[in-house]
C-alpha cells in the first residue's frame, strides 16, 4: 500500500505539471461533449473540423463510464487531446444572481452528496481514457470565511479533488461564482498540490466578479485550464451578464495573453461559445483566427 501511495503521489504530480513546460505555446481547443455512446463520434469529429487539436469534453450531469471505449476511439482517429472532462452534476441550477447561490455546483447543501458522485464518475471516466484533469463550477463560495457553507464546500471540494489525485488527475475549478480572492483563498484551504482553476474569461465579467487580466495577478499560478469567452457586465441586478462573440465584449484578449505568456502558460486555451447552429460555428471559426494571431505574437 505504501508504495502505491507513493506512485499515486508521483502521477499526480506529472499530471499537474503536464502542461506547464515553460516556453511551449497555448493550444487552441474547443468545448465539445455526448452523453450517449452513439454521440462521442460526432462531437469529436466537430472538433476536428474546426482545426483544432484539443477539447474539453462536457459528459453530462451523470458521466457514464461506457461513454470511455468511444471517447479513446475518436479522439485516437481524429487525433484529438481532451484536456479535460467535465461536469456540473444532477439536480437543478439556475444561472442568475437570485436562485444561483443555492443551485450550482457543490456548494449547495441539498445536491451536493450527488454531485460529488457524479464528480468522481467522471473522475474515472477521464482515467479510463487517459485524461489528466476534471473540471467544474463549485458555485457561489461565501467569501466571508466564518460562512458554515464555506467549510462544507471547502470539505466537498477536498473530497472530490482527493479523488482526482488518486487516479493522477488535476481538479479543476472554473472561475465566475467567486471573485479570484475568494478562489484563491478556497485553493489554500483545500491545500492539495492538484488543485487549479479553469479561467473562464468571460464568466468573471458576466457575474460582474472582476475581470481576466487582474485575476491573472491573483490566481495566475493555478491556472491549469482556460476557456476563451467574452462578454458584458450585468447591468440587472437580477441577472448575469450577456456572453458575446469574442472580440465584441470587455475581455481584453491582448493583455489576457501577454499575461499567460510572462507565467509561461502553456496549457490549452479551449474557445467556448454558448449558443447553437450555424452561428455557433461561425463564432468559432473566427474565434480560431483571432486567438491564432495573439498567441503567434505572445509566443512567436
Amino acid at each position: 500500500m505504501l508504495r502505491r501511495s507513493l506512485l499515486q503521489t508521483v502521477v499526480a504530480g506529472v499530471a499537474l505539471d503536464a502542461i506547464a513546460a515553460p516556453g511551449a505555446r497555448p493550444r487552441l481547443g474547443v468545448v465539445t461533449g455526448a452523453t450517449k455512446p452513439a454521440d462521442v463520434d460526432r462531437a469529436i469529429a466537430r472538433v476536428h473540423e474546426f482545426g483544432l487539436s484539443t477539447c474539453q469534453f462536457g459528459a453530462g450531469p451523470a458521466p457514464d463510464l461506457n461513454l470511455a471505449r468511444p471517447l479513446k476511439d475518436a479522439l485516437e482517429r481524429y487525433k484529438v487531446e481532451a484536456t479535460a472532462v467535465m461536469t456540473l452534476g444532477p439536480g437543478r441550477m439556475v444561472w442568475d444572481f437570485d436562485q444561483g447561490p443555492a443551485t450550482i455546483g457543490l456548494v449547495p447543501r441539498a445536491t451536493r452528496v450527488a454531485r460529488i458522485d457524479a464528480l468522481k464518475r467522471a473522475s474515472d471516466l477521464a482515467r479510463a481514457c487517459g485524461i489528466h484533469a476534471v473540471h467544474t463550477h463549485c458555485g457561489f463560495i461565501p467569501e466571508v470565511p466564518k460562512d458554515p457553507l464555506y467549510s462544507e464546500a471547502i470539505t466537498a471540494i477536498h473530497e472530490v479533488a482527493s479523488y482526482c489525485r488518486t487516479n493522477g488527475q488535476k481538479f479543476l475549478m472554473e472561475t465566475g461564482q467567486e471573485t479570484p480572492v475568494t478562489l484563491l483563498r478556497a485553493i489554500e484551504d483545500v491545500d492539495l498540490d492538484n488543485v487549479g482553476v479553469n479561467l473562464d474569461t468571460a464568466n468573471l465579467i458576466l457575474y460582474g466578479k472582476g475581470e481576466p487580466v487582474g485575476a491573472l495577478e491573483v490566481i495566475g499560478k493555478y491556472v491549469r485550464g482556460l476557456h476563451a469567452k467574452d462578454g458584458l457586465y450585468p447591468t440587472n441586478p437580477h441577472h448575469l451578464g450577456s456572453e458575446v462573440p469574442i472580440g465584441h465584449g470587455r475581455v481584453n484578449f491582448p493583455e489576457v495573453m501577454r499575461h499567460l505568456r510572462a507565467l509561461n502558460y502553456s496549457g490549452p486555451i479551449t474557445i467556448e461559445r454558448e449558443i447553437e447552429g450555424a452561428q455557433q460555428q461561425a463564432d468559432i471559426r473566427a474565434s480560431k483566427q483571432y486567438l491564432e494571431r495573439l498567441i503567434d505574437q505572445a509566443w512567436g
